[in-house]
Parts: C-alpha cells; sequence; structure tokens
C-alpha cells in the first residue's frame, strides 16, 4: 500500500463524555469564513461547488496525491458483508461514526438523509459508508438501531459496517483516524473525516464533519455535490437543493450578516431584537408544528445551560398568538419569544420549514442553519465548539 500523507485531524467526543474545553479547540478552524477573511485554502474540485461551500466542508482534493483507499472486511446493519469491492462503480462518502453518539454524529445522519434528497436518481451511483468507532458495542444490532434512530434505516445506500473490536481498531489505524477509549466509561473520542472515494477505489478529496455539519442543507448539498463529480463525466450533473453559502453582507445563508430585525413579544408588551453581542440562536417555531413543540423543553434546557453567555430567541411564525402562549406556558419556556406574526423575518431568512434554527455570532453574522429539531445533545454540542466556556 502507498504511504498515506500524515494528516491532522480534529476529532469528536461522545454525547456522555464531558470535555472541559475540547469542542472549542475541535472545530476552531471549521468556521466559514466571515465577510474581508483570507480565502480558504481547500478549492472546489469541480465548478459546482463554490470556494465557499467547499470551506464549510473543509474540502482538500488531493490531486496527485490520491491513493488506494484501504480494504476492509465488514458487517453492515442488515448483516449483509461489506468490503470495497461491494461499492465498485459507485462514489463513496466514508466516514467513521460512533453507534452510541447522540450529538455529532446524529447531525452528519440528517446531512446523509437531505444529501440523499438532493441526489435524487443519482443516490443509486452514490454509496454512504460509515465505519464503527465504538468497540464497547461493535454488534450489528448495534448499528442497525442507531442507523433506524436516525433516519437512515431506510435508506438503500446507506452502510453503517461494523466488526469484532480488533479489526475495527485496524480498520480506523489503516485509515489514519485517531480513536481515543475510556475503558472506564466505556465511550469513544474519533476523528471526523470525510473521504470521497471515486467508483474505482481511490481517494479523490478529504473533508471533515463538525459544527458546521449542523447547517444542514448547504452542507449536505456540497456533500453529494461532491460525490456526482467523482463519477465518470457522462454520469455527473447538478444534484438539487443549494449550498446557500452567502459571504454577502445582507444576506442569510452562511457567513452572511442578515439585517437586524425588531418583532413584538409574544408575552408583554416589549419588542425583541437579535442585536445582544453574543451567540444568538434563533429557533423559528408554531404551536402547530408537532417537532416544534417537542423541542421546546431541550431548548429550555439549553438557555439555562448556556444563560449569560447565549441568547435563545423564539420566534413563532404565522400562529395564532393564544394558542402560542399557552403551549410555551405549558413548556415553561422562559427565554425571550417573538411574533413574527405574517412570516416577514422567516421569510427574510429563507425559513423553508419549522422548526427551523439559526445562529448568530456576536458580530451578527451566520454560522449555522439547521432545518429540523435539534435535541439538547446536539445543541449543547453545537454551542460548547462555539461559545467561549463561562468564567468563574
Amino acid at each position: 500500500m502507498t504511504p498515506r500523507r500524515p494528516r491532522t485531524w480534529p476529532i469528536i467526543a461522545a454525547a456522555t463524555v464531558v470535555v472541559v474545553g475540547f469542542a472549542a479547540v475541535l472545530l476552531a478552524a471549521a468556521q466559514p469564513s466571515s465577510p474581508g477573511s483570507a480565502a480558504p485554502a481547500a478549492a472546489p474540485t469541480e465548478p459546482g461547488i463554490s470556494t465557499a461551500a467547499a470551506s464549510l466542508l473543509q474540502l482538500d482534493p488531493l490531486g496527485t496525491a490520491s491513493t488506494k483507499a484501504p480494504g476492509y472486511a465488514l458487517t453492515d446493519q442488515r448483516g449483509r458483508p461489506i468490503t470495497p469491492s461491494t461499492f465498485h462503480g459507485r462514489s463513496v462518502v466514508l466516514t467513521f461514526n460512533d453507534d452510541e453518539c447522540q450529538d455529532l454524529c446524529t447531525l452528519l445522519a440528517q446531512d446523509v438523509a437531505l444529501a440523499d434528497r438532493d441526489l435524487g436518481p443519482a443516490a443509486s451511483r452514490i454509496a454512504f459508508v460509515s465505519i464503527n468507532a465504538n468497540p464497547y458495542h461493535p454488534a450489528v444490532a448495534d448499528v442497525a438501531s442507531w442507523s433506524v434512530q436516525h433516519g437512515l434505516g431506510h435508506a438503500a445506500n446507506w452502510y453503517f459496517g461494523t466488526a469484532d473490536p480488533a479489526t475495527l481498531a485496524a480498520v480506523a489505524k489503516a485509515y489514519g483516524v485517531p480513536i481515543e477509549l475510556d475503558a472506564a466509561h466505556q465511550t469513544v473520542v474519533h476523528g471526523t473525516e470525510i473521504f470521497f472515494i471515486d467508483q474505482n477505489g481511490i481517494e479523490r478529496a478529504l473533508g471533515q464533519f463538525g459544527t458546521d455539519s449542523a447547517s444542514t442543507a448547504p452542507f449536505a448539498h456540497t456533500m453529494a455535490q461532491e460525490a456526482v463529480d467523482l463519477l465518470p463525466a457522462a454520469q455527473r450533473s447538478p444534484v438539487a437543493g443549494s449550498a446557500s453559502v452567502d459571504l454577502a453582507t445582507g444576506g442569510t445563508g452562511v457567513g452572511a450578516k442578515p439585517k437586524p430585525f425588531s418583532l413584538p413579544a409574544l408575552n408583554g408588551s416589549a419588542r425583541v431584537t437579535d442585536a445582544s453581542g453574543h451567540y444568538t440562536v434563533l429557533n423559528f417555531w408554531a404551536s402547530t408544528c408537532t417537532a416544534c413543540v417537542g423541542e421546546l423543553a431541550d431548548l429550555q434546557k439549553v438557555s439555562a445551560e448556556f444563560a449569560g453567555r447565549v441568547e435563545l430567541i423564539g420566534i413563532d411564525v404565522s400562529d395564532d398568538i393564544g394558542a402560542a402562549r399557552a403551549t410555551t406556558r405549558q413548556a415553561g419556556t422562559s427565554y425571550p419569544l417573538a411574533v413574527d406574526a405574517n412570516g416577514s423575518v422567516a421569510g427574510a431568512y429563507r425559513i423553508s420549514g419549522l422548526p427551523y434554527t439559526v445562529i448568530l455570532d456576536p458580530t451578527g453574522h451566520v454560522v449555522i442553519r439547521h432545518p429540523g429539531a435539534f435535541t439538547a445533545e446536539q445543541l449543547e454540542y453545537v454551542l460548547d465548539s462555539l461559545v467561549p466556556p463561562a468564567t468563574k
């Protein structure tokens, strides 16, 4: 085997591990560029991927450094054997994943599900392969259960491979993926690499998933486009969706600085604005949205945990005010709630469905766009990687 290039990668922790200061270091390099910053080192491999979108994935085309991807012999979540030859003729997006993870890996699962939607018919020519990084839970039932729980149970092109602990360790070593184990607590810290492998088994590009992967729509779109770009020329085409990476002031994509808003409060006569000077979480919701209502308790928990460091604002979109007040009162919601009666702010932010969460940095730039619900674990992980720790 051709020696692999040395490369330093960030690593991620399972949700059950508390790592003080670790998450902030983990993805400091993964933040989207702000207006006026230097151009990212990563470059697109095809015209269908902009430089800003490539930066979102920290996409690193290998060019002449491309090498044959290491081999493996695993069993997927369906109990079927998988090897690199299983995917001959398809592009492969390969990652390492903890089958007990409830935070960052679950964001990757959402990215894969949305990437599949963007791929459309091309999905049959792309394989999303993940290798179990958790030797404490190596059973096929473990990877199968995780896949079902995180929306990939019926994805025909999702393969979550596992094996005995020694085999899993050998595969991670072959790919150069760092994995740290805590035997006392049976928890795992692992690398965030994304390997883009062409139909002949050659590694053609490297990327990373991390905090930016919570920006599901642009991250998934770019991941899907990169996979398609590695197919033979006759099979390449633009995938659906949009990267929505907009670095121009006034836009609402990742890296943009949206125009500030001022909305009436849901309760009382005050107004709610997004000019806090802190990281700000904007959660767009409505009382008629079941997933939104189910998310309220988790948002309240995170709001309390990050009090004084993060401003969380709930934006009730085109909803009955009485129903919204009753819903939040029952949920015990105490963070600021605003009324977007005619959906003007939701429209300005290009909110495609509810719930939808946007995170702004202290200067008002968008760092995360996340359609769908956040669990407390996911949002805590993302904020821990963005927000400086509390000082005593």
